[in-house]
């Protein structure tokens, strides 16, 4: 059968796709590395060294940026952008839509006296107010009073966009009300980054190294994805409006034989990985790694750590960069949690530590008694504040994307637990059980406390465990269940928050037992004693994949809940509104607006899932289905006026399963359609949430079964989407 559907032009136009050739700017990095970035160096260059001190400070420190610096640092910017081919420049910031934002406004200005120049003041460098009123706000505005202001960072360097022929000045920005509320996911990030430092050097000044002035938190982000070409990807609506595919029969060959994984990278893909990596090595994103994933067209790159705020930048800077290269080369970059039933989906793994202003990561372990001790202080508090809010942990990774992927066998399951390996198990076991936690005043007071026999801790001599959410991997942790499409400010801003928290307890814990008398090495081993023994049930050392460690972790009293609905419900709790209410990182009126704003983007992802469903079914499956149902009801019917014995023959069989099908795809996406109705007539936001994954658990799988049933039955020739054969491979 001669068929002109969408697809098969699709895959005509995929016949003659050809590598686009990527020309590099040096064969060193070094030489363009951060060219588009104005960085220290940039402003070391061409700031007054007065101006430049000033700046510095307020990087490093916080200190106030006066009026006559943001002048100066502004008429310099602008100086440097424009001789690089800059005509607009525009605050670019992260709204709590997931994407970033930006509105781009041009240097070039008409004065009093109609003489045209280029201008750009520090008010305008330090804050603006754009029309920000469709922003989601969870209900901290009213549309009459939807002014938004966007405030520099200083901490993130300004960067030069390139879009076409066009270049613009970025600036990263916070975005808050007229009020001073957080509409973005960097205010909060800050304030937790802030208070996780303030935390870490009291106690490392107060317990270990004077010397030490602050503590960064640092991320390295690994960042996973899929690679589909854009035709094929268009011959998807699901794709195209939701980002997976809402139907799909598997195919004969996915990810079974493994051979994908670290194999050799195809050409077409490695020329857009090495395009995007010249990208981003001009913006001074430090990528290093790339290599295929465990799926077919999956594939991940992975930058060297940075400081957090940074990290975070880089990582929504590099997914748009992903978008903007792979349409150079006819690809299509799906960033999508589990675009593809029956083979693995994508994560984005937060590889988190805490370095010290002396240069010392505090999460890697050390041959030295007292450094084992300082290890050992953050790596149990690590652990204890997992143990305390793990439910708030596994609410930061929640979303309908992730909803499909954690605990599906290929990502870590929806429980929090933490992997620290048999080394380390055995050490926390050691000094658990350890009885001697008083010093009788000899010299070798480590030994006594159990510290000198731990053995050397070797970096990066830890276990693997893929199954764990949060793991320790030799000098950090690292969370791996964050969604790949997620901005990781929202997990990063809790594990930063509940860290530092519980280091100001720590620190209370253990003063106080010196103020009554107590050693400070007894103190803190006594206290970091009693934490091992009460965050115990946290870790866990096997498979979280089986339903053995679903029983046990319930019989521990771990959270496990499997939907986001739900999920989100642990930022409610009168212990996580204490936490972030307390700690200055949300006010109360905060934390409820992003929940609003979280359980409404559940909804509409859901619901823009469930419509496309509709419409593929009703418009696209069951019409070509029908056709090719009706023609072999002609070719029995032609049997039958020949006295052959029609019913006996496969065409009557496949007859009979298509209207079996039909009649199921038909009555559950009518009965789909009808419990939305339902759920839209619902106010709460709560209770919609729950009405929609209802929705989703009680169609969504039934529906899909049926209709990838149609895919293996009906003819290939009339089949409308394109197959998972075609997109994978």
């Amino acid at each position: 059968m001669q068929s002109t559907n969408f697809r098969f032009k699709a895959l005509e136009k995929t016949l003659d796709r050809k590598p686009v050739p990527v020309k590099c700017p040096s064969d060193k990095i070094s030489e363009y590395f951060g060219q588009n970035v104005f960085d220290k160096e940039t402003m070391r260059r061409v700031l007054s060294a007065d101006i430049y001190k000033a700046l510095i400070m307020a990087i490093d420190k916080g200190a106030k940026i006066e009026s006559h610096v943001a002048d100066a640092v502004a008429s310099a910017m602008k100086s440097w952008a424009i001789s690089k081919g800059v005509t607009h420049y525009t605050h670019w910031f992260q709204p709590l839509t997931g994407a970033t934002a930006e509105k781009h406004d041009s240097f070039f200005e008409p004065d009093v006296q109609g003489r045209h120049m280029e201008k750009f003041k520090g008010s305008a460098l330090v804050q603006q107010e754009p029309d920000a009123s469709s922003f989601p706000s969870g209900g901290l505005r009213n549309t009459f009073e939807a002014r938004g202001y966007t405030a520099w960072d200083p901490t993130s360097p300004a960067f030069i966009m390139e879009n076409g022929s066009g270049k613009t000045l970025c600036i990263p920005t916070i975005f808050v009300s007229y009020t001073g509320e957080a509409l973005d996911y960097k205010t909060p990030l800050l304030k937790a980054m802030a208070f996780v430092d303030q935390a870490a050097t009291d106690v490392c000044k107060s317990y270990f190294d004077e010397g030490v002035t602050q503590v960064k938190a640092s991320l390295g982000i690994e960042q996973e994805y899929f690679l589909v070409d854009r035709a094929l990807y268009r011959a998807r609506p699901d794709l195209v409006l939701s980002g997976r595919t809402v139907f799909g029969h598997s195919s004969a060959k996915g990810q079974q034989l493994e051979d994908h994984y670290f194999g050799s990278i195809p050409t077409r893909v490695h020329n857009f990985m090495v395009d995007l990596e010249v990208e981003s090595h001009k913006l001074g994103i430090p990528i290093r790694t790339r290599h295929n994933e465990v799926a077919p067209r999956q594939f991940e790159c992975a930058p060297m750590f940075e400081e957090i705020n940074l990290a975070v930048d880089h990582n929504q800077l590099l997914m748009d960069l992903m978008e903007k290269v792979a349409e150079r080369h006819d690809l299509k970059v799906l960033l999508h949690e589990k675009p593809f039933a029956g083979i693995n989906g994508s994560g984005k793994h937060n590889n988190w530590s805490l370095v010290t202003s002396t240069g010392k990561n505090l999460l890697s372990p050390s041959f030295k008694p007292e450094d084992k001790l300082q290890f050992l202080t953050f790596f149990i508090n690590t652990i204890k504040a997992v143990h305390e809010h793990n439910g708030l942990l596994r609410a930061s990774i929640a979303s309908a994307g992730n909803d499909h992927r954690l605990g599906a066998n290929e990502a870590p399951p929806a429980i929090v637990s933490v992997f620290i390996g048999s080394q380390l198990t055995k050490v926390l076991d050691d000094m658990e059980n350890n009885a001697s936690v008083e010093h009788n005043g000899d010299d070798n007071m480590f030994m006594q406390l159990g510290i000198d026999k731990i053995p050397p801790i070797l970096l990066d001599n830890t276990d693997r465990n893929r199954t764990s959410p949060f793991a320790f991997t030799g000098n950090k942790f690292e969370f791996r269940a964050v969604g790949s499409s997620a901005n990781s400010a929202s997990s990063v801003t809790v594990l930063n928050t509940i860290m530092a928290d519980q280091l100001n307890k720590f620190k209370k814990e253990v003063d106080a037992l010196i103020a009554n008398g107590d050693k400070k090495e007894v103190a803190i081993v006594n206290v970091l004693r009693r934490y091992i023994k009460e965050s115990k049930d946290i870790r866990f050392e096997g498979n979280g994949y089986s339903e053995e460690w679903e029983k046990e972790a319930a019989r521990r009293g771990l959270s496990n809940i499997t939907n986001t609905a739900e999920a989100l419900d642990e930022y409610l709790t009168d212990k996580s509104k204490n936490l972030f209410v307390s700690n200055n990182i949300y006010t109360e009126a905060e934390l409820e607006a992003r929940l609003e704003i979280m359980w409404e983007h559940y909804i509409m992802k859901v619901q823009i899932e469930s419509r496309v469903m509709g419409d593929l079914a009703l418009n696209h499956i069951i019409p070509a289905t029908l056709r090719y149902q009706n023609e072999l009801i002609s070719a029995l019917s032609d049997m039958k006026s020949l006295g052959l014995d029609y019913e006996n023959t496969v065409g009557f069989q496949t007859v009979n399963e298509i209207t079996h099908h039909l009649n199921i795809v038909k009555a559950k996406v009518h009965e789909m359609i009808e419990a939305r109705k339902a759920a839209n007539k619902v106010e709460d936001n709560r209770e919609r949430a729950i009405m929609y994954k209802d929705i989703k658990e009680g169609f969504f799988d039934e529906i899909r079964y049926h209709v990838d049933k149609l895919e293996f039955l009906v003819d290939d020739a009339v089949w409308p989407l394109a197959k998972y054969r075609e997109l994978l491979f």
